[in-house]
């Protein structure tokens, strides 16, 4: 068993001890997260070698370790609340920081058997950042958490990272960086060679070559403290994870590397109590001047900011759902300006079974953002990469590795023109005129036979067939409800 495994297994074996007292997963990860920061911080003020102070000292780790009982829990209280006053990445990490733990005795022997014992920064930050990422899939993992909105397979990350080939002479960007998947692989594969780096590139590589953007604060805390563990960013330094919502504005920076898996989900929207008790959902259009379409589509809104933060010449690889393929109406819009403005080299449909979200159907799209020509589209040809159709996995049973994306990777040769690729059984290509010719310029191509649907004996497994069924389920509520918003547009007053 690795190191990284049986720190794990430690720590998820007392998260178990916290759930009878209603800590879940994420909140206990949380915790986690804010006293594995006040024991590195006292490793790195305690040690002999260039001792550095990174927390006041009124807010040290040693006054947990001095606390005893109710004098313990009001401590740990005034420390959280104190450090979240903090600018850089220390008030990011306890922004809103609260206590969850309040039975003393335990958080007693969360600090002392659990933290205090282990040296966090001594030995580097490979092993506990490992573990710190892994107790996050755990905790994705496990039903009921919440945790799945914020994961996204690493397996899938790792192909789309090995592909993309960030450098350090790249700046990447993820604007909804969930707990900083995206951004911890994409430094881990420009890091390769790093002791033939310039202390100047070095430097880049830890201080500034990713950036994150996260609206939820207990996520980007997660997403802060990760990055840390694994030696990006400073302690007492600027944080690398801005919390906000990224389609709030156009930011006014532009990166050269976008990677990015936004939140599912079709709309965008705030539900209202009228004064007759009554429910209201009123969906939440975002209007920007940069964006070439408005709509309440999530999703679609994420597709045009991504566009307008790629530098000239940068590429993207955005994973979004099905309706992004054939969605009208704005949906359509995007998609032209996507094919004309953008060079849409890619797609990866990908299997269901492999998000924690149920049901999920959905793709990667990999493009470069050129400078304007007008009249001529930058998209020649579409090649796309099908890897859901007779492919089926599940979370625990078959979980998608990275190897089974090792023939795309392949196919994709990165690095070489497009017009070197070949054609093979899963990976076709299409003309620009052939894509702009179908309806609504729609990008939902198959041409595979699905044998499940034809050999009774080779029939997915029934979870699978019920999640499927699900979401095609929901999929045509979508539809049947946005027909509904229509015609109550249409016709100036509400359907009964």
């Amino acid at each position: 068993m690795t190191d990284s495994r049986r720190l794990v297994d430690k720590l998820w074996s007392y998260c178990d001890v916290l759930r009878d007292d209603g800590v879940g997963v994420i909140e206990y990860t949380e915790q986690l997260t804010y006293l594995l920061f006040l024991k590195m911080a006292h490793e790195r003020a305690t040690r002999q070698l260039r001792p550095q102070q990174i927390v006041p000292q009124e807010f040290s780790w040693q006054r947990l370790l001095d606390a005893q009982g109710d004098q313990l829990e009001d401590e740990y209280t005034r420390i959280l609340t104190g450090l979240a006053r903090r600018p850089g990445v220390i008030g990011t990490i306890f922004r809103k920081a609260q206590n969850r733990i309040q039975d003393p005795a335990k958080l007693k022997r969360l600090i002392v058997d659990l933290i205090d014992k282990q040296n966090w920064s001594g030995t580097g930050t490979d092993i506990k950042g490992d573990a710190y990422e892994e107790l996050l899939s755990k905790g994705a993992s496990d039903k009921g958490s919440g945790a799945g909105q914020y994961f996204t397979p690493r397996a899938l990350i790792q192909a789309i990272v090995d592909v993309i080939q960030p450098t350090v002479e790249d700046t990447v960007v993820d604007p909804a960086c969930g707990t900083g998947g995206f951004l911890l692989v994409a430094s881990e594969y420009a890091a390769h060679g790093a002791e033939s780096m310039t202390p100047v590139q070095r430097d880049k590589l830890r201080d500034s070559f990713v950036t994150g953007f996260e609206l939820v604060d207990g996520t980007a805390r997660l997403a802060a403290m990760n990055l840390l563990l694994h030696g990006m960013g400073a302690a007492d330094g600027d944080s690398l994870i801005e919390v906000r919502d990224s389609l709030i504005a156009d930011p006014g920076r532009r990166w050269s590397v976008v990677l990015s898996n936004p939140p599912f989900g079709k709309k965008s929207s705030l539900t209202m109590v009228g004064a007759d008790g009554r429910e209201v959902r009123e969906d939440r259009e975002i209007e920007r001047q940069d964006f070439v379409a408005t709509t309440s589509n999530k999703q679609l809104n994420f597709v045009q900011h991504i566009m307008t933060i790629l530098d000239t010449n940068g590429r993207a690889a955005v994973v979004l759902p099905d309706n992004v393929l054939f969605e009208g109406g704005a949906g359509e819009v995007i998609r032209r300006k996507l094919l004309t403005d953008f060079d849409l080299h890619t797609m990866l449909r990908l299997p269901t079974g492999i998000f924690y979200a149920q049901g999920v159907k959905a793709n990667v799209l990999f493009f470069d953002k050129k400078v304007a020509r007008p009249g001529l589209p930058w998209t020649e040809r579409l090649w796309v990469y099908d890897l859901r159709t007779n492919k089926h996995f599940t979370l625990k049973q078959n979980p998608m590795r990275r190897t089974d994306l090792e023939d795309f990777v392949t196919a994709y040769q990165a690095g070489m023109p497009c017009s070197e690729r070949e054609e093979g059984e899963r990976w076709k290509s299409f003309t620009y005129d052939e894509i702009a010719a179908r309806d609504k310029a729609n990008l939902d191509i198959t041409w595979l036979r699905d044998e499940s649907l034809e050999d009774l004996d080779n029939l997915p497994s029934p979870d699978v067939l019920a999640r499927e069924i699900v979401e095609d389920l929901s999929a045509a509520l979508a539809e049947f409800e946005a027909v509904a918003t229509a015609l109550e547009e249409q016709l100036g007053r509400p359907a009964r």
